[in-house]
């Protein structure tokens, strides 16, 4: 989901996002550390992905 995607999301959806992304990334890193991971560039792109939200959810906090 890009920035401009989730800019229009509410902030209960974007902290459920926020939540599920931790979770993959979990998953991820359980999977790379088991050797089962078959895509190791999907970490970057949930890091990232969470990243992206944070910066939304702050950029509100600090409107209000």
């Amino acid at each position: 989901m890009k920035a401009k995607d989730m800019r229009e999301l509410d902030n209960r959806e974007l902290d459920k996002r926020l939540h599920a992304l931790k979770e993959e990334l979990f998953n991820l890193r359980f999977q790379h550390a088991t050797g089962q991971l078959d895509n190791p560039i999907r970490l970057r792109e949930v890091r990232r992905s969470i990243a992206r939200v944070k910066t939304i959810i702050h950029e509100r906090a600090g409107q209000a």
